[in-house]
């Protein structure tokens, strides 16, 4: 039928005709007696503990990718039309000769299906790829000889027919239409190993053939940094020696258990196999050579066997907790569980405590919880986490709490994404309050390039009950080995004049803080609103009418004045930090503590023109999911009596003669 609508509006005629009202003139005669055969069960499909349900019963086992799926798995994150009386638009058999670039045409996103079948075209516009939620276009029976490589950005597609044209061959930029069902090419003179291939293996072989030996375009620009403090500012601060400043990088590298063909349809199988990213990945965190490296989505044996090698050899120490599921399994399966790595410069901070919060875990020990339905039936089956660190400055005892989370991915758990949040935001205040408890570090003596397995704060314990006292231990001592580095030794040897006792902190809120991670959430939701403002009300909609104790009967608060770096004047609007077919937008933030952080400046956006003719990540230059995201930030002076310093103790030398 498709071949022989050569009328004008011949799809538009039909589909008028069949939704005709037909009156029935007569009764169907059934067999009675006919035995009809049992229903067929579903088959059954294995669940991630990740998963959440969907609308459609589709199960998604990827915790944190808004990617769109092949059409047979739909997610409530696949992009939606805009809103429309109709949908689809009957263009054939017009005899149409030309479509301007600068066509109303192009206007239509909110077009499923278009009809340019059988007028006298020999040529379309690429601004046809401007149609992102196309899923049929009929081309046929015109007088093209080729078709626009930007074809391959309606990813939507699942139909597309070209039949009876004068068609050589198929851009391999169609290689990323990874939902494309039917491909019409017939009547067209095209390369016989490509028309072979069509009618020897089917559509989806073709496509992955076009997909995995496409060239690779040009890489993109490189990011721009934004300074976000003026040239005489930031020349003050270089020739101001009681200025500290430090960098973090906060990145979802993509595990690669998620990284298949069925989500990532669209991405080249060499651009998306482990070996070829994990090299991507690992120049980037080099080449930003940030003082702290915030990472998510890292598995056990990628942690290991990886990146604790080739960091340590840049001088970096790690922390890392993989989510807790890894306790239920065997060791094959084990390793592949995924969680929250943190990496620190060893000669520049030392690692004082670490804790792992388990938000499920948490959750089952507030009291105001124990009683609530929708914690068992919606908190309790998440197993993500947040690994918090705290860090001392080697040089000048200026600490640092620095949180690294993953927070639950589906868009329908708005409500646990919440929840996870406050209580992470409750562990960073009370274990921020503890840590403002120890005593300063100590001022630089002989003794202490003699023992640099001493502990400073007079305990090895990480603080959560877990008996991981020797872990901490041992990151401790790992971090403070750095210290006997000669030229770190020739410093405690003979310290400068102008020595400055370690600061003394108040109250945890008068230490530097740093809150990143992926939190799957845009700055339209209330986790954005409770992180930047400090509160949400108990009845906020992103709770979703459930109930959660005193968050939904008092609402939510904390006291520790968080901002995002990107949300700094100057900074720029972001135009994304995950980037797919299916989603583009902002789920990735590092939040600092306003009252004794200021920021520098933060890495730039990744190219918009470049964006604009890219399907998705990752791709041959960019390895996940998401982009990283980084900041220069400044510790800001005390506005208050909250920080003082310590007594300046002169260290007394003996000769050892």
């Amino acid at each position: 039928m498709i071949r022989s609508s050569r009328t004008p509006h011949h799809r538009a005629r039909a589909s008028a005709m069949a939704s005709r009202t037909v009156t029935k003139s007569a009764i169907p005669i059934t067999n009675p007696n006919l035995i009809k055969p049992p229903p067929t069960p579903p088959a059954k499909e294995v669940i991630s503990p990740d998963s959440s349900p969907t609308s459609g019963g589709g199960v998604i086992n990827h915790p944190s990718s808004t990617v769109a799926p092949i059409a047979e798995a739909p997610r409530p994150t696949a992009i939606k039309p805009p809103e429309n009386t109709w949908s689809a638009l009957d263009m054939g058999g017009l005899n149409i000769k030309n479509i301007p670039s600068t066509s109303g045409l192009f206007t239509f996103k909110f077009l499923l299906n278009l009809y340019l079948n059988h007028n006298a075209l020999t040529s379309v516009p690429h601004e046809i790829s401007k149609l992102r939620h196309l899923e049929l276009l009929d081309l046929s029976g015109n007088n093209l000889s080729t078709v626009p490589p930007e074809l391959g950005m309606l990813t939507q597609l699942k139909e597309l027919y070209l039949f009876d044209n004068h068609l050589t061959t198929i851009p391999p930029q169609f290689g990323t239409l990874h939902q494309l069902q039917t491909l019409g090419i017939e009547g067209n003179p095209l390369n016989t190993d490509l028309k072979n291939m069509v009618q020897k293996e089917g559509t989806q072989a073709l496509i992955s053939f076009l997909r995995d030996s496409c060239p690779v375009e040009h890489p993109p620009p490189v990011r721009v940094w934004k300074d976000l403090i003026t040239p005489p500012e930031r020349e003050m601060l270089a020739q101001d020696p009681n200025v500290e400043t430090f960098s973090v990088l906060c990145y979802n590298i993509l595990c690669e258990k998620y990284a298949t063909e069925r989500l990532y349809g669209y991405t080249p199988s060499w651009a998306l196999a482990w070996s070829y990213r994990k090299e991507l990945i690992l120049t980037e965190l080099m080449n930003y050579s940030a003082d702290f490296l915030c990472l998510q989505e890292v598995d056990i044996a990628q942690f290991e066997d990886y990146f604790t090698v080739h960091l340590g050899k840049e001088g970096y120490d790690g922390v890392y907790w993989p989510k807790s599921r890894h306790k239920t399994m065997n060791e094959t399966d084990r390793r592949q569980v995924d969680g929250c790595a943190t990496f620190y410069k060893r000669d520049k901070y030392k690692l004082v405590e670490k804790q792992l919060v388990e938000f499920s875990a948490a959750a089952m020990q507030r009291q105001d919880f124990k009683k609530t339905d929708d914690m068992f039936n919606r908190v309790l089956g998440k197993d993500h986490i947040a690994v918090i660190c705290l860090f001392e400055n080697l040089q000048t005892g200026t600490r640092f709490v620095v949180a690294n989370a993953h927070i639950h991915w589906d868009p329908a758990y708005s409500d646990v994404k919440m929840v996870q949040v406050a209580l992470l935001l409750e562990e960073v205040e009370k274990i921020a309050d503890h840590f403002a408890k120890y005593p300063p570090m100590p001022p630089p003596t002989p003794a202490a390039t003699t023992d640099s397995s001493s502990d400073p704060i007079g305990t090895n314990g990480n603080g959560n009950g877990n008996g991981n006292n020797s872990e901490d231990s041992e990151g401790a001592d790992e971090s403070g080995s750095s210290s006997n580095s000669p030229e770190h030794a020739h410093q405690q040897r003979q310290p400068a004049p102008s020595y400055r006792a370690p600061p003394v902190y108040s109250d945890g809120t008068k230490i530097p803080l740093i809150v990143c991670g992926d939190f799957n959430s845009n700055p339209e939701s209330g986790l954005y609103d409770l992180l930047s403002t400090g509160s949400v009300p108990p009845t906020h909609p992103d709770f979703l009418s459930h109930t959660y104790g005193r968050y939904t009967s008092e609402g939510i608060r904390h006291r520790l004045g968080l901002k995002s770096a990107y949300n700094s004047p100057g900074a720029g609007d972001l135009h994304s930090t995950n980037y797919t077919p299916s989603f583009q937008g902002v789920i990735d933030y590092i939040w600092y503590s306003t009252a004794n952080v200021g920021v520098n400046s933060v890495l730039g956006e990744v190219d918009r023109g470049y964006l604009e003719k890219v399907v998705g990540f990752p791709n041959a230059h960019f390895p996940s999911d998401h982009i990283v995201l980084m900041s220069e930030f400044r510790v800001k002076p005390p506005r208050d009596g909250g920080v003082t310093r310590a007594p300046v103790v002169t260290p007394v030398f003996h000769n050892r003669s």
